[in-house]
């Protein structure tokens, strides 16, 4: 009777042993799995990106006259038209008014300056190409600028939804025609005043600039 007692807690024992190795083994895919899948994505996208350079540093090594300047943000850009007498850029909260066009990689004209019209960008304050929101405070007044733009710098894995494809390199040139200072931000400096009794009624808040969308696209 003992060693059937025995025999029973044994088999009880062994498969409870196999059970908790079993939930065990199960787990490990799972995490491993996930892991390979987020690799192989990093992985894509950073072959992505080498091959967008290797194209743009093709073009600009195939214009060896034209001298283009590299960015910390992974993008490039040359002067059209270089405005040495200016030293003012776009700040934050600035308005700047400016054309432009946009080419495909080889240089296949996507939207025209006549087809975009007249851009008013509200500066760090509205959705805006990558490119252009940095490309932009990088300008003078009345300059003329070619920027090459990786795909992560213009519209990304989704492209406009319109005539820029995803993962797609853009050329485009930007002439910045002027930028002030943004009008509803501007605060009156209080007027000096002698000391009275009564105190002065604070003035009426004006209303915060709305935050506008993306002007490239027509």
């Amino acid at each position: 009777m003992n060693y059937l007692k025995l025999s029973i807690y044994s088999l009880l024992f062994a498969a409870l042993l196999i059970s908790c190795k079993h939930h065990e083994e199960a787990r490990r895919p799972i995490s491993s799995a996930s892991g390979t899948f987020m690799k192989k994505s990093a992985d894509r996208n950073k072959k992505l990106v080498a091959n967008e350079e290797d194209v743009i540093k093709k073009i600009i090594k195939s214009n060896p006259k034209v001298k283009y300047y590299a960015t910390p943000k992974g993008y490039w850009f040359n002067y059209e038209e270089k405005n040495t007498t200016e030293t003012a850029s776009p700040r934050k909260g600035d308005i700047a008014y400016f054309n432009l066009e946009v080419k495909d990689i080889k240089g296949s004209v996507i939207y025209s300056e006549s087809d975009l019209g007249p851009q008013t960008y509200y500066v760090d304050k509205q959705d805006i190409m990558m490119g252009l929101r940095d490309g932009i405070k990088r300008m003078h007044k009345n300059e003329t600028v070619t920027f090459l733009f990786p795909s992560h710098m213009a519209y990304g894995y989704h492209g406009d939804n319109k005539k820029i494809g995803p993962n797609e390199s853009l050329i485009v040139t930007v002439t910045l025609r002027n930028f002030v200072p943004d009008p509803s931000a501007q605060t009156a400096a209080p007027a000096a005043q002698t000391p009275t009794t009564a105190s002065p009624k604070p003035a009426a808040p004006k209303p915060a600039a709305p935050v506008k969308k993306d002007t490239l696209t027509p």
